[in-house]
């Protein structure tokens, strides 16, 4: 046989024609109404709702990672802006460490967030869409092994309705034949032609019997494996959702927190520097030191009262003797009876309050010097 190529014989080669041309000529036939062909309705709806899942899990997975982006973009934004303030932010200003400490906390709280939807939600969708090229690949075989068995399929059903007539002209061929040919070799003549019909039938039904087992073999596991998948779609779906809700609730409630010590920080911040702003004022007006007198006007210290201080901050009095304080509260602190009784940071006053509406010193209670500022 002669070659027509490497590995290409020209009886492969005229195979491979006539295979081309026995498909075009069946599609052809389809076209025209001249020729049945495989069809099914449920699973040519399994294939839409396929493609509409995979559409829509390709875009939900975009909208994902443009989302993860926009929290990346925002979280460098956000460390950009604290790396500013902690720049600013003097020694000597109040919660300067906690200024720090806050700052970090926020970084790594963005951090988590960012991590966390892009291992559970983005990770999830990836992994979802990567069974969606496999199966699209087997709906195009099968699609086109449906083609191959109904060209065998019509071929046989061709070769099967002409047997008869064939045999017929064959056997009037050979009673011609028998006629003018010696009586040894009339039989060999007819079994020859019978031969040569039925090996072209049996050709024809070995691959019908193939084609029909290759696409059903592909037909039997798509219609088991489309409608799971597209049932499959719900759970995803839900799981993705719900866990990015999760995530985003979880980060909010955490950064609400952290936004709130900031807003406090920021506030006694400035009323520290309003209560410094005052003390200057106070120490820019007096040339000497205040001298207690007796009439007790509110310009000038009662009597055996030392000093004023000014609550920086609430304190909630957790014994009898303690002073409940509230931010502004200005106390007038006295000494101790028994200066041994007198613990490190801690001072003994009466609210100024309390001292002009009762002029009773025995009002009094202790309460912890940080929570107060001199002036």
């Amino acid at each position: 046989m002669a070659e027509m190529g490497k590995g290409v014989t020209a009886g492969k080669l005229a195979i491979n024609v006539q295979k081309r041309l026995t498909r075009a000529q069946e599609k052809v036939l389809q076209k025209l109404g001249k020729a049945d062909e495989t069809r099914d309705a449920a699973f040519e709806e399994m294939v839409t709702n396929f493609n509409k899942q995979m559409v829509e899990g390709s875009k939900l997975q975009k909208d994902l990672k443009t989302y993860v982006t926009a929290v990346k973009t925002l979280h460098d934004a956000s460390r950009r802006l604290q790396d500013c303030l902690a720049d600013m932010y003097e020694p000597d200003w109040f919660g300067k460490e906690e200024m720090d400490a806050l700052a970090e906390d926020t970084d790594t709280l963005w951090l988590d967030y960012h991590q966390s939807i892009t291992d559970k939600s983005v990770t999830s969708m990836d992994t979802y869409l990567t069974q969606f090229p496999d199966i699209k690949a087997r709906i195009a075989k099968r699609d086109r092994k449906m083609v191959d068995f109904d060209s065998a399929r019509h071929h046989f059903a061709s070769l099967q309705k002409g047997k008869k007539k064939d045999e017929a002209k064959i056997a009037k061929q050979a009673a011609l034949l028998e006629m003018a040919a010696p009586s040894w070799a009339q039989g060999l003549i007819s079994a020859h032609q019978v031969a040569q019909t039925n090996l072209s039938f049996n050709q024809a039904e070995e691959d019908l019997g193939r084609a029909q087992k290759i696409f059903e073999e592909l037909n039997v596991e798509l219609q088991d494996e489309l409608p799971a998948l597209w049932d499959s779609r719900v759970g995803v779906y839900v799981n993705t959702f719900q866990g990015l809700a999760g995530h985003q609730e979880k980060f909010h409630k955490d950064m609400s927190k952290l936004s709130q010590n900031l807003n406090d920080i920021m506030t006694k911040l400035e009323e520290q520097r309003q209560l410094n702003e005052e003390a200057d004022i106070s120490d820019s007006a007096s040339s000497a030191p205040k001298i207690a007198v007796t009439n007790g006007s509110d310009g000038e210290l009662p009597p055996g009262f030392i000093y004023k201080v000014k609550a920086i901050h609430d304190y909630d009095a957790t014994d009898g003797d303690e002073l409940e304080l509230k931010m502004g509260d200005i106390v007038l602190v006295m000494g101790f009876d028994n200066p041994d009784e007198q613990d490190d940071g801690w001072l003994m006053g009466v609210k100024e309050s309390k001292w002009l509406q009762e002029k009773d010193a025995s009002a009094k209670g202790v309460f912890p010097e940080n929570f107060t500022q001199k002036f």
